[in-house]
């Protein structure tokens, strides 16, 4: 197969929804998504061949677009300084939760995929990045944001009335940057999707492009006779004693009953069944779910929400080799569904370094003017507005993972949202440490025989309560020059940790007294 290599430069914000946020704003993915990049391109081959709508009994129309045998359109993820496309950061990568990386040190960072040594002692997660390696150093690339506010009109009238008013938010992708997709296509092809992309360096991506979002520069197109998405042979892969399999972009399994879900041991299945083989059960997982949708244009309505396998996601085994020709065949073609776009992409036995020094790269330093002392009070409004805003949504999102067993009565779990509800104001921890120290005999049984997960209750709540900042991962905003996280020096100041793990208790109280009713 051939590969065709895409370099796009954002001219205006680009808006690729994702499920993220509130139901008044559009928070876009962080990257251009493949089923965007393919869209783009079946509306440049409707105008070139005068169509109003596609044939799809056409074999050259299904080959091109459809059949994801034939041609596959990658996402579009951030271009590194060496001018690599960048991948998705493994789920395995843990970090000491005391290091911070920032733009003059670097950090080690830890892959438990391969080894779940004594270090780091309190490991975390490094959050939402893309990484590309430079010299022997892993370097870490975040994408820039741009928020817009914006409010609802008449159309015809061409201003807001009574009824539309309504002001929503887009969080969309800075104009700016360069991201790069791969298309991989048949030899027979690849000439003919060149001429689509070669006839105007101009192309819109995503939603709301009357309003000023999508326009894209093509601004480097090359074909390639060989290509390797995570550039190492994959002969220097084969027959490791232990295999790893880390996806590079989220991915679309079903199970047995024809139900999509986000169960990793789908995985396994899946290459089990690409390969004619059988593996053994897996020794090591670090997996994430995530909610895939779209938009399609022809029907004008949004896609079903599908559950999906994020990007990062990792398995491991051991006892079984794969040898040369398997692994291409296997990240060649993928697994899963809607490959077409994107989905399903995987690297085998893809990550070696059991450790290895992360930093940001030289060009992440932020360009932007200084701000006036106005307008820097106002970003600073805008940053701890949003970052409780995503604390929000990350707490809501939480709790639904959390389920108490039947064991505790509706009384205990009433004085617990009580007394975590007095502490709420000032963040005050004590309050609820002290009720769990000095709990009757009774009471306290209730809290240690009652199971959330594999802990009890009150191992949880001690856990939650000594470390507030553990359970919480990769929350940041950027507004202007303003950055902010979660556990900052401010959040600090304001024990922004303490009061959502507080809420975090109630809110578990809270849901396990309705299961019961």
């Amino acid at each position: 197969m051939k590969a065709i290599t895409l370099t796009l430069h954002t001219q205006q914000p680009i808006l690729a929804t994702s499920f993220q946020g509130d139901p008044n704003s559009d928070v876009s993915y962080s990257y251009i998504p493949g089923s965007m990049i393919r869209g783009a391109i079946i509306g440049r081959y409707m105008k070139q061949h005068h169509l109003s709508e596609l044939d799809l009994t056409n074999d050259e129309v299904k080959r091109l677009f459809f059949d994801a045998n034939s041609t596959r359109y990658l996402n579009a993820y951030l271009l590194s300084e060496e001018k690599k496309r960048t991948l998705p950061l493994p789920l395995s990568w843990f970090k000491d939760k005391d290091d911070e990386l920032n733009d003059n040190s670097s950090i080690t960072v830890y892959d438990f995929s391969i080894d779940r040594g004594d270090n780091p002692e309190t490991p975390k997660s490094l959050g939402e990045y893309f990484w590309a390696n430079k010299g022997g150093v892993v370097n870490l690339y975040k994408d820039k944001r741009r928020i817009n506010i914006h409010n609802f009109r008449d159309r015809q009238k061409g201003r807001s009335t009574d009824n539309q008013g309504e002001l929503f938010r887009y969080d969309a992708l800075d104009a700016g940057q360069t991201f790069q997709s791969v298309i991989l296509c048949e030899d027979g092809d690849a000439i003919a999707i060149q001429m689509l992309l070669v006839t105007e360096p101009n192309i819109w991506f995503g939603g709301s492009q009357s309003a000023g979002y999508g326009h894209t520069k093509i601004i480097y197109l090359e074909i390639l006779d060989r290509w390797d998405e995570i550039g190492i042979p994959a002969e220097d892969r084969e027959n490791d004693e232990n295999l790893s399999i880390t996806l590079l972009s989220d991915t679309l399994l079903r199970n047995e009953g024809g139900q999509h879900i986000a169960d990793p041991m789908l995985i396994k299945q899946a290459v089990e069944e690409v390969l004619n083989i059988s593996f053994p059960e897996t020794s090591n997982i670090f997996a994430g779910s995530t909610l895939i949708g779209g938009f399609n244009r022809k029907w004008g309505l949004p896609l079903p929400q599908l559950p999906a396998l994020a990007a990062g996601s990792v398995m491991v085994f051991e006892g079984i080799e794969m040898n040369e020709s398997q692994i291409k065949q296997l990240e060649a073609y993928g697994i899963g569904e809607r490959r077409e776009d994107g989905f399903g992409r995987l690297a085998v036995n893809w990550l070696q370094d059991e450790e290895f020094t992360v930093s940001l790269p030289s060009s992440s330093t932020s360009s932007l003017p200084p701000l006036t002392e106005g307008s820097h009070l106002l970003a600073e409004q805008m940053a701890q507005r949003l970052l409780e805003q995503k604390l929000e949504q990350y707490l809501k999102k939480n709790v639904g993972y959390f389920r108490l067993d039947e064991g505790i009565s509706n009384s205990q779990l009433s004085r617990l949202q009580s007394v975590a509800r007095q502490g709420l104001p000032n963040g005050d921890c004590s309050l609820v440490i002290s009720l769990l120290n000095n709990l009757p005999s009774n009471a306290k049984s209730q809290f240690d025989r009652t199971k959330i997960g594999d802990k009890s209750f009150r191992q949880q709540l001690d856990e939650w309560l000594s470390n507030p900042t553990d359970w919480i991962n990769g929350i940041e905003v950027r507004i202007a020059n303003i950055d902010r996280k979660f556990d900052d020096d401010r959040a600090r100041e304001d024990k922004l940790a303490e009061k959502y793990t507080l809420r975090l208790i109630m809110a578990v109280a809270k849901k396990a007294t309705k299961e019961k009713k």
